[in-house]
């Protein structure tokens, strides 16, 4: 009498799909996490960023957290201007016509005086005369800067057809290099 072969585990094919975890919207933002961002995308993640500093220096008293938030800021903002100035805006300047450069000109000023008042701030403590004021200046200066970056200069080269996937890899690297 003939018995069919059972199946074992050993014989049987195993499955290499691992079972889902976390929602939907949760696994969808990791994936998207995992993938490069396109410069722009980076550069208006960054600006988002110091605003978010610049509002939690107002809003606080405490001397011992505006000192770390002033040095965060003034830290943040020299990374991103060097990834701007060494990566972004020389490609923008191959992409756009005369109206960009001018933009990139403006662009390029504004940096200069905002490294006027980040050295000015980190050469300050808290406490001394000016130095909230300086920061809160800084903070007006950047948000001049980035309205028209965003709202000017990122649509111009995201319709010169910039190479943005890959300006975004090479400022991620960059920005990681620096921030060491």
């Amino acid at each position: 009498m003939a018995t069919s072969p059972k199946k074992t585990s050993s014989t049987s094919p195993k499955s290499k799909a691992r079972p889902k975890t976390g929602s939907r919207s949760t696994r969808r933002d990791s994936a998207a996490a995992k993938r490069p961002k396109d410069a722009i995308a980076l550069l208006k993640a960054d600006h988002k960023e110091v605003n978010a500093m610049f509002k939690a220096f107002e809003k606080t008293d405490d001397d011992s957290k505006k000192q770390d938030l002033a040095s965060q800021i003034c830290n943040a903002l020299i990374v991103h201007a060097q990834i701007e100035e060494e990566i972004f805006y020389p490609a923008a300047y191959d992409a756009l016509d005369d109206d960009g450069d001018d933009l990139l000109d403006e662009a390029q000023v504004e940096h200069d005086s905002a490294k006027v008042l980040i050295a000015e701030i980190q050469a300050m403590s808290v406490g001394e005369p000016l130095f909230d004021a300086k920061v809160k200046v800084l903070g007006e200066y950047i948000a001049h800067h980035v309205e028209e970056e965003e709202t000017e200069m990122f649509p111009e080269c995201r319709d010169a057809g910039m190479d943005l996937k890959g300006l975004g890899e090479q400022l991620a690297a960059r920005k990681a290099e620096l921030s060491v």
